[in-house]
């Protein structure tokens, strides 16, 4: 339905093991392959949730690869037990980022100190294990920066997902060596991300669905899924000025990059 043969995605942040897809995943996988989503890639969230994020790397291990991390908004009085277990998988060899990380301050800043001690480990072995740092931020760009500046000068590298900031944050994710995800959002009516994505350049822009959040126009509100990854490639090159065939190309190759993927 939505895909050109000739193009190649990744969707470099998706939830496909959350129980939204418990009813349709082989379905969800199917479509995405389908629509020429090859890889899924999924961010990790807590204890509670790793078992079936693993499950879903296992059953579909040429699919869907998964990463290690405790959510921001996960981090709670028992996280230092958690980040041990997170250490532990960190290390598995399947896993090929670590996160999703980052600090979000929007709701709740009961455990902000936690949150910013939790970022920094997580850092600590996206350098140790020469992995790519998946980094949710929100309400929180100067307290991110700030633990960030304490790794210029090593390896570190990754991806601001679902980018919220504005083009000084932008060029200031982009100095430490990150490129920034962009989903659907890009394709809502009074979004301001295109000017962003504008402004910064396609080297620096990865795909990604957040699903089963955030689903693109024209299914805004519904559950969202990684076959609807062509249709943000659509906005994406609309903005750029560009074929959906060479966005696809840079933007796929701009993932194989970052996550060290060279099928």
């Amino acid at each position: 339905m939505l895909l050109n043969v000739f193009m190649r995605f990744i969707d470099t942040h998706t939830h496909i093991y959350l129980p939204e897809f418990d009813g349709d995943r082989d379905d969800a996988v199917k479509r995405a392959i389908d629509n020429g989503v090859v890889k899924l890639l999924m961010p990790d969230i807590d204890v509670r949730s790793a078992p079936s994020m693993i499950s879903a790397a296992e059953r579909y291990k040429h699919t869907c690869m998964m990463m290690a991390g405790l959510h921001p908004s996960s981090v709670q009085a028992d996280y230092l037990e958690q980040l041990r277990e997170k250490e532990i998988l960190a290390a598995d060899r399947r896993v090929i980022a670590i996160g999703e990380t980052g600090i979000d301050l929007y709701r709740d800043t009961t455990y902000a100190d936690e949150q910013v001690i939790s970022f920094r480990r997580h850092l600590e072995w996206a350098v140790e294990f020469n992995l790519p740092a998946v980094v949710h931020v929100r309400k929180a760009f100067p307290e991110v920066f700030s633990v960030m500046k304490q790794f210029k000068g090593t390896r570190l590298r990754g991806v601001f997902h679902a980018f919220s900031g504005g083009i000084e944050e932008a060029r200031k994710a982009i100095s430490f060596n990150f490129m920034l995800g962009i989903g659907g959002v890009v394709t809502f009516k009074n979004s301001s991300l295109g000017k962003i994505v504008s402004e910064t350049g396609p080297d620096h822009i990865l795909l990604e669905t957040d699903s089963p959040f955030l689903a693109p126009v024209p299914f805004r509100g519904k559950r969202n899924e990684s076959a609807y990854i062509p249709l943000i490639n659509r906005k994406v090159a609309e903005i750029f000025g560009t074929s959906e065939e060479k966005c696809a190309e840079i933007t796929t190759g701009n993932a194989l990059k970052m996550f060290g993927k060279d099928e």
